[in-house]
């Protein structure tokens, strides 16, 4: 496990399977951001958690502490390539068949020359998806899961006029299919291409797939658009009798306690239906799955009385902020509290995302985004939609003003 070093100290990285977390291993998260760090947990866009803060002297404990829990690689150097992102409401079919190719890649030792953010994406097609974050390859179930539609580089299509699949394979050739993908990925990238966009700027798409085996004879596919409002509120579980309640963290961060509190949500409102855990979602949110559906309502107040997000409109449910000047060299303002205070101030009845950046490099944000604040000092932004700047230099007072005239505009 890496631990890199950080304005506020130590940052670990803790990769969940599919973003699932015991309520035994979350307790065990909390304990090691108490002891080991400052007591700040985050939930990342890939639906890991980190911890900030690891003091130097307390880096042994909080791999054993991790190691203990189940969180850790299945080989030493194997940690980064767990970098498969999945559903929050993948089934048990897909996590199975995830978890295989996540074994594989840690399995060949080959592999592990790969860059940690060498990225895959497994998607089954649920409703609930993050479609937005461009991976190194990317598969998706089609024919009723019988074969995966496969792309680099990209996003997954969702309209005519994006790139289309290049091809597809049977379900039974994934794994295998997946360790060549990348083994040819190494075999012709240079020691500058640490990403498959720069290996195929330089050989192109066809002198890459030249090597591989598929079904390249398939018809136009597009990927059946995803539902991101679903990652909050009660909804059912697919194809369970169960329900599950989504909440948003604000700006990505729970503390300690927290944690804990949501663990014990975990086992209470799930001891009918097994061990109780919880998933994090690529939206810096959580779910509580395996609730009976009369528990719903309780659910969601429990959760909103620890300060997370339940609905859509709500300000934290559509703010996304970096570490910002407190915790990152590079960032050029406080992003976190300039965030809470911009919270109040936006106007009321929309879901639209705003993200606030502390430089160009948009950690927090791997997705496209309605509107981006980007830090010029501190207390300061040039505002940008899409990748057009709207308006230069605003306080954080001015860019609200902005953000509720584009609203009464739209």
């Amino acid at each position: 496990m890496r631990i890199v070093p950080a304005r506020d100290g130590g940052l670990a990285r803790l990769r969940l399977p599919g973003g699932q977390l015991s309520a035994r291993a979350a307790r065990a998260v909390a304990h090691a951001a108490r002891t080991c760090g400052s007591g700040v947990i985050e939930v990342t866009n890939r639906a890991n958690l980190q911890l900030r803060g690891i003091r130097d002297d307390a880096h042994a404990a909080l791999v054993e502490i991790a190691f203990d829990a189940g969180l850790g690689p299945a080989t030493a150097s194997g940690d980064d390539l767990r970098n498969v992102m999945l559903s929050p409401l993948a089934s048990d079919g897909t996590r199975a068949l995830a978890a295989r190719i996540v074994d594989a890649l840690q399995a060949d030792a080959a592999l592990h020359a790969l860059s940690p953010k060498f990225a895959l994406q497994f998607d089954g097609g649920e409703r609930l998806a993050m479609l937005g974050h461009p991976h190194d390859l990317w598969l998706a179930a089609t024919d009723d899961g019988a074969r995966f539609t496969f792309g680099l580089a990209g996003t997954m299509p969702l309209h005519a006029a994006d790139a289309p699949a290049f091809g597809a394979i049977a379900r039974g050739d994934v794994v295998a299919f997946v360790t060549r993908v990348l083994r040819r990925f190494l075999a012709l990238a240079t020691p500058e291409e640490h990403r498959m966009r720069d290996l195929l700027a330089r050989v192109g798409v066809r002198h890459f797939l030249e090597a591989l085996e598929f079904d390249a004879d398939i018809a136009p596919w597009r990927r059946a658009p995803a539902d991101a409002t679903l990652r909050l509120g009660a909804h059912p579980e697919p194809q369970c009798a169960t329900w599950y309640a989504g909440a948003q963290t604000a700006l990505g961060r729970l503390d300690a306690a927290t944690l804990d509190a949501l663990a014990d949500l975990a086992d209470s409102f799930a001891h009918q239906h097994g061990d109780g855990h919880l998933v994090m979602t690529p939206w810096q949110s959580v779910l509580l799955p395996g609730i009976s559906p009369h528990d719903t309502d309780e659910a969601l107040q429990r959760l909103h009385a620890l300060g997370l997000a339940t609905d859509p409109r709500e300000p934290f449910a559509r703010l996304i902020a970096c570490a910002g000047s407190a915790g990152c060299a590079k960032s050029r303002a406080d992003t976190k509290a300039d965030a809470h205070r911009l919270a109040p101030l936006l106007p009321a009845h929309d879901t639209a995302q705003v993200h606030l950046s502390g430089c160009e490099r948009s950690c927090a944000a791997a997705h496209p985004v309605s509107a981006t604040l980007l830090a010029r000092a501190p207390g300061h932004y040039d505002l940008y939609r899409g990748e057009c700047i709207v308006a230069c230099n605003l306080t954080i007072e001015e860019a609200a003003e902005r953000l509720a005239r584009s609203h009464a505009d739209a």
